[in-house]
C-alpha cells in the first residue's frame, strides 16, 4: 500500500479558522423548472487543518440554518419552518470530512453532511485558491467548493410547495480562513 503525497507552491500547514466576513456559503435550486433562485446563509464558522501532506487535511463547518437570506423575507420564514429546514428542531447544518483526494487540477474533499438529521456522504469538488499575506501579516488561505445534493435524500419535502422547488441542491462555498497562532 503506498501513500499518495501532492506538492503545492506556497502551501503551508496549520490550523485555519473559516473567516466569515470575507467567506460566502450560497446555494443554488430550480424554481418551477424554469428559473433559479439563490441564496446564502448568513452565520455560519468553521475550522480547516492543512496537514503536512493536503491529503492527510480536514474541515468541518457548523452553519446556523435560520440564518438563510434569499432576499425575500417571506420565502425566507416559509424555508425555516417544518416544510423545509425545520429551524426550531434542526438549528444546524454540518459538515466534517472524511478524507481528502486530488482530483485533476483540483481536490475532492469527501465528507458527511447532516441537514434535518439525516447525515449523508457527500463529495465537494474543491479548488484550493492559494495562501497569501492577510492585514497585519496573519496568513490567509482561499477556497472554492460546490456539490450537489437531493434535498428529498434529508427529508426536506417543502410541503405543498415541495412541487414548485427542484430536488437538486448546488451549494457554492467560497471560503477565506485565518491561520490561527
Amino acid at each position: 500500500m503506498t501513500t499518495q503525497t501532492v506538492q503545492i507552491p506556497g502551501y503551508i500547514a496549520g490550523t485555519w479558522a473559516i473567516d466569515p466576513v470575507h467567506s460566502d456559503v450560497s446555494f443554488v435550486v430550480r424554481h418551477l423548472g424554469i428559473s433559479k433562485v439563490r441564496g446564502h446563509f448568513d452565520t455560519f464558522e468553521g475550522q480547516i487543518v492543512t496537514a503536512e501532506n493536503p491529503l492527510e487535511s480536514s474541515v468541518t463547518a457548523k452553519i446556523e440554518t435560520a440564518s438563510i437570506n434569499t432576499k425575500n423575507e417571506a420565502r425566507d420564514a416559509h424555508v425555516r419552518n417544518e416544510d423545509f429546514l425545520d429551524v426550531e428542531k434542526y438549528p444546524e447544518l454540518t459538515f466534517t470530512s472524511t478524507g481528502v483526494r486530488a482530483n485533476g487540477e483540483g481536490f475532492v474533499v469527501d465528507g458527511e453532511l447532516t441537514l434535518r438529521g439525516v447525515t449523508k456522504a457527500v463529495e465537494l469538488e474543491l479548488e484550493l485558491n492559494g495562501f497569501g499575506d492577510g492585514f497585519e501579516g496573519a496568513k490567509v488561505a482561499g477556497f472554492s467548493a460546490s456539490t450537489e445534493i437531493s434535498r428529498k435524500d434529508f427529508g426536506v419535502t417543502g410541503g405543498a410547495a415541495g412541487a414548485a422547488v427542484g430536488d437538486k441542491i448546488t451549494i457554492l462555498l467560497e471560503i477565506e480562513a485565518v491561520l490561527q497562532a
